[in-house]
C-alpha cells in the first residue's frame, strides 16, 4: 500500500471502531429504510388488519401491530421519513446560519462581532417551545415550517461555538502567513480557519441532531405533525401510550428505535470529530486533479510613484520615514511601540534590524505589511515601497502588496503553516492565487519552489503535513511558501530562531543563494549578531522602539556610534575572547508605556548624563555611513569601551 493510501486509510480509522461502525451501520439502516420504504415495506401502512389488532411479532407482522391492525415495521420505516427530513431540516438551518456568522463574528472582530452577538443573544433569550407552537398554530401543523425555525433558534448556539473556535485559530500565525501571502479573507475562512474548526462544529451537530429529533417525535406525540393515518415515529410513541396497560410491547419497537438513532447520531459524531479533518482540506491539490480554470498569464504593473514631492524623494525599494506606530491598551488608552523609525532597503539590498525582545523589531515589520493586532494603527510617518505609500492604502489595495511584492517569512513556522493541509497544497493555493493556472500548473510550480529552497525529494515533501517536516525542512518550505507570488522583498523574522547551528547555517546560506539568483531584497529581523553579519549589508539596531543607530556592517562593527550597539556587540559571544568574563547591559527593555524621558537608553546607558534624560535625542549622521541617536557620539567606543571587561 501507497504512503498515500495508508494516509486515507489511517484519517477514517475512527469510523472503524465496533462502537462508530454498528451506529454507522444502524443509521445506513434506518436511512435506507426511510428512503426505500415504498419498496421494502412488508405492509401498507395505512391498511389495517383487524382480525391482528394489538398482535405480537408473528411472521407475518415482525413487530406486531397496533390497536387499529397498522402493521408497526411499515410505520416505523414511513415514520422515518418524516422524522429524518425534519432532523436534515432543522440542521441545514442550523448549520447554514450559524457557522457563517460564527465566522464573521470571530474572525471580523470589531462591529460584525458586537451586532451578530447582541442578536444570537436576543434569539436565546426567547422560549424556543413556545415559538414552535405559535408557528405549528400559524402554519396549521407545518412541521417543515416548525423544523426550520427550529434549526434558526438553534443557530445561535453554533454561532457562539464557532465563533469562539474561530477567535483561537484566528490568532494564530499560519492565519497571518495565509493573509502575508495575499489570500482573500474569504479564501481564509474557507480553507484555513474553517478545517481548524470543523471538528468542533461536527461534534455541536452531533448533539443538536438528536434534539432535533426529540423535538420532531414531540411535535408528533402532541398532535401537531402529520395527521393521522399518516405514520411518524412521535405518533407511534402516542399510539402506544395509549395502550400500554394492554400491550407494553407496543412501546419497544418506536422507543428502541428512537433511541438508538438518538445514540447513533452522537458515536458516529465522536468518531468525525477524532478523524482528521485534513482528508476535507480544500488545499490538498493532487497532481491527478483535474479543473476547468483556464490559464491565466498575469503581468505585474510596474507601480509608478505616486505624485508629491516624498515620491521623488525615496531612493530604494523600501523606506520606512518616521514612522510611529500604536496599539491600544487593555484601559484603551493608545501606547507607542514603535516611534519615528526611518530606514531604507534597495534592490537586492540586504538589511539586517537587532536589538532585544520588546524593542519594535517585529512590529515594525507587521506596520510595513499592515499586520498590526488588533486596533493597532500607524499613527505617524509614511512607509514607502516600489513607489507606492503603503500607509495610504486601503486593506484591498494593501493585499494585492502582501504576498506578491512583500513575502514574509515568520518567526515560527511550524505555527505558520496550516496544519490541516499538505506542505504543496499551502504553496499551490498561494501560487494559483497570485498567478493562476490549473491545480495542475501550480502543482508542478509547488515542486519547483521546494527544489528552489533546496529541499530533497521535492515531490515527496509537497505531499507531507508541516508536523511530518523537521524544524529546517518546515523554514525551507514557510521561505518556498512566501515566494510563491514572486516578491521583490523577503521579510524573515527571526528565521533561524531554535535551529541547531547546522541548520542554521543552511538557511543562511539559501537567503544568500536566493538574494543572488532573484536579486531579492531582504529585512532580517534577528537577536543574532552572527547571522545579520553572514548576510546583511547594513544594520539597524532598535531600542525601546527607537532606531538608535544605523550603518553599514562593516563600518558598525569597526566603530559602534551608539552606547547600545556597543553594549550588545561587548555582550555577543561570538567576538568574546577565550577565557574573558562576557560583558552584559545593566537592567532591561522597559514596556513601552514606561519608556523614560529624553534618550530611551540613558537608564542603562555608562555614558549617561543629567541632559540625556531632558529632551528628546534626534537621529543625526556620525559616521560616512553611519546614523546615531546619541548626545555622546564622539565618546563611545573611547578607551576599549565602557562594556570593557
Amino acid at each position: 500500500m501507497s504512503s498515500t493510501a495508508r494516509a486515507q486509510s489511517g484519517r477514517w480509522r475512527q469510523l472503524r471502531q465496533p462502537a462508530a461502525a454498528a451506529a454507522l451501520a444502524w443509521l445506513a439502516l434506518v436511512l435506507t429504510g426511510a428512503v426505500f420504504a415504498s419498496l421494502l415495506a412488508p405492509d401498507n401502512p395505512a391498511a389495517a388488519d383487524l382480525n391482528s389488532v394489538l398482535a405480537g411479532p408473528s411472521a407475518h407482522h415482525l413487530l406486531g401491530t397496533d390497536a387499529l391492525g397498522y402493521d408497526v415495521l411499515s410505520r416505523l420505516m414511513y415514520g422515518g421519513q418524516t422524522a429524518l427530513i425534519g432532523v436534515a431540516e432543522a440542521v441545514a438551518v442550523c448549520l447554514l446560519v450559524g457557522v457563517p456568522l460564527g465566522l464573521a463574528a470571530g474572525y471580523l472582530g470589531g462591529w460584525p462581532d458586537r451586532v451578530i452577538s447582541r442578536v444570537s443573544d436576543l434569539v436565546l433569550a426567547i422560549p424556543a417551545v413556545i415559538v414552535l407552537l405559535v408557528v405549528v398554530s400559524i402554519f396549521a401543523s407545518n412541521q417543515t415550517a416548525a423544523m426550520l425555525m427550529f434549526g434558526l433558534l438553534g443557530a445561535p448556539v453554533m454561532m457562539r461555538i464557532t465563533r469562539a473556535s474561530t477567535l483561537t485559530v484566528r490568532g494564530e500565525q499560519f492565519i497571518d502567513a495565509a493573509w502575508v501571502s495575499g489570500l482573500s479573507q474569504l479564501r481564509i475562512l474557507r480553507s484555513h480557519v474553517l478545517p481548524r474548526i470543523l471538528s468542533t462544529v461536527i461534534v455541536q451537530i452531533s448533539l443538536f441532531a438528536p434534539v432535533a429529533l426529540l423535538m420532531e417525535c414531540t411535535l408528533c406525540f402532541l398532535g401537531l405533525g402529520p395527521a393521522p393515518p399518516q405514520p411518524s415515529w412521535g405518533g407511534a410513541v402516542y399510539d402506544a401510550s395509549q395502550v400500554i396497560q394492554r400491550d407494553p410491547w407496543l412501546l419497544v419497537p418506536s422507543g428502541l428505535v428512537i433511541a438508538a438513532t438518538i445514540l447513533a447520531f452522537g458515536i458516529v459524531g465522536n468518531a468525525l470529530r477524532d478523524t482528521s479533518v485534513a482528508a476535507w482540506s480544500p488545499t490538498q491539490l493532487s497532481p491527478k486533479t483535474k479543473t476547468k480554470t483556464k490559464t491565466k498569464t498575469k503581468t505585474k504593473p510596474k507601480t509608478q510613484p505616486a505624485p508629491g514631492p516624498d515620491a521623488g524623494a525615496a531612493p530604494g525599494l523600501l523606506r520606512l520615514d518616521g514612522l510611529t506606530i500604536e496599539i491600544p491598551s487593555r484601559s484603551g488608552a493608545a501606547v507607542t511601540v514603535v516611534q519615528d523609525v526611518s530606514f531604507s532597503i534597495g534592490p537586492g539590498e540586504s538589511v539586517g534590524v537587532v536589538g532585544e525582545s520588546s524593542c519594535g523589531k517585529t512590529m515594525t515589520a507587521r506596520g510595513i505589511l499592515g499586520l498590526l493586532p488588533g486596533a493597532g494603527r500607524v499613527a505617524a510617518g509614511r512607509c514607502w515601497f516600489d513607489g507606492q505609500e503603503l500607509t495610504s492604502l486601503t486593506p484591498r489595495q494593501l493585499n494585492a502588496v502582501r504576498g506578491r511584492k512583500i513575502g514574509f517569512v515568520a518567526q515560527e513556522p511550524m505555527v505558520s503553516l496550516d496544519p490541516t493541509g499538505t506542505v504543496g497544497g499551502l504553496i499551490a493555493e498561494a501560487v494559483r492565487h497570485h498567478r493562476g493556472g490549473s491545480r495542475q500548473q501550480a502543482h508542478n510550480r509547488a515542486i519547483e519552489l521546494l527544489a528552489s529552497v533546496r529541499l530533497p525529494e521535492p515531490a515527496a515533501v509537497a505531499r507531507r503535513y508541516p508536523h511530518q517536516l523537521s524544524g529546517g525542512m518546515a523554514q525551507r518550505a514557510a521561505i518556498a511558501l512566501a515566494l510563491a507570488g514572486d516578491p521583490a522583498l523577503l521579510i524573515a523574522d527571526e528565521p533561524t530562531t531554535a535551529l541547531d547551528v547546522t541548520v542554521q547555517d543552511g538557511i543562511l546560506g539559501l537567503l544568500h543563494e536566493l538574494r543572488r539568483e532573484r536579486g531579492l531584497s531582504i529585512l532580517l529581523i534577528s537577536h543574532d549578531w552572527g547571522v545579520v553579519t553572514d548576510v546583511c549589508d547594513r544594520i539597524v539596531v532598535m531600542y525601546a522602539g527607537q532606531v538608535v543607530e544605523q550603518g553599514s556592517t562593516e563600518e558598525l562593527f569597526a566603530r559602534p556610534r551608539h552606547p547600545y550597539t556597543e553594549g550588545l556587540l561587548a555582550a555577543n559571544p561570538h567576538l568574546a575572547q577565550a577565557q574573558a568574563t562576557l560583558a552584559t547591559i545593566r537592567g532591561t527593555v522597559p514596556a513601552p508605556a514606561h519608556w523614560p524621558a529624553g534618550c530611551h537608553f540613558h537608564p542603562r546607558c555608562p555614558y549617561a548624563t543629567q541632559q540625556c534624560g531632558q529632551e528628546a535625542v534626534p537621529l543625526v549622521t556620525a559616521g560616512p555611513d553611519s546614523m546615531s541617536r546619541c548626545l555622546h557620539i564622539d565618546r563611545v567606543g573611547t578607551a576599549g569601551g565602557r562594556y570593557a571587561s
